[in-house]
């Protein structure tokens, strides 16, 4: 097991875009000895998420900047800047950003193991900038999120 410090700057961790949102992974599962991954985001209004249940780990979001609206269990929530906003595993959810600005949050996923999803499925970008929206290659994303234990189940429900 990984018991090393990690301490990292803004700046080195490479881009990605990952749904059509400039993502940076902070943390592995590999660099917390299994404890948990960290990812930052930053998305433009309307991205956001599938509706979808992870079952091998929970996810925590912290929004540092504009708002999140989240889906889950017929409930829908908004979480502004300074929110935190806990989704338990094998509870469905899903989010996207609302408001007039992008959302930059963090992701904590507890245990680690999900920034691997976000790697396999990201495009690394030559430069830390809002990525061109695209759609997803949904058989990639389908195939990967079966090997990472989530369950893709559909749109956002409105």
């Amino acid at each position: 097991m990984n018991r090393s410090i990690i301490a990292t700057a803004r700046n080195d961790s490479p881009a990605l875009s990952f749904l059509n949102a400039l993502t940076f992974v902070k943390a592995t599962s590999a660099q917390t000895g299994g404890a948990f991954g960290l990812i930052e985001q930053l998305a433009p209004v309307g991205s956001g998420s599938p509706y979808h249940v992870h079952r091998a780990e929970d996810e925590t979001f912290y929004v540092l900047e504009g708002e999140l609206e989240f889906h889950s269990e017929g409930k829908r929530f908004v979480g502004r800047a300074g929110a935190c906003v806990f989704l338990p595993r094998d509870v469905p959810h899903g989010f996207r950003v609302i408001g007039s600005a992008p959302c930059r949050y963090l992701i904590l996923v507890t245990p680690g193991g999900f920034e691997g999803f976000v790697a396999g499925l990201a495009q690394p970008m030559a430069e830390a900038t809002m990525p061109e929206p695209t759609e997803p290659d949904m058989p990639k994303l389908m195939n990967l999120a079966q090997q990472f234990g989530i369950e893709i189940l559909g749109p956002l429900p409105e």
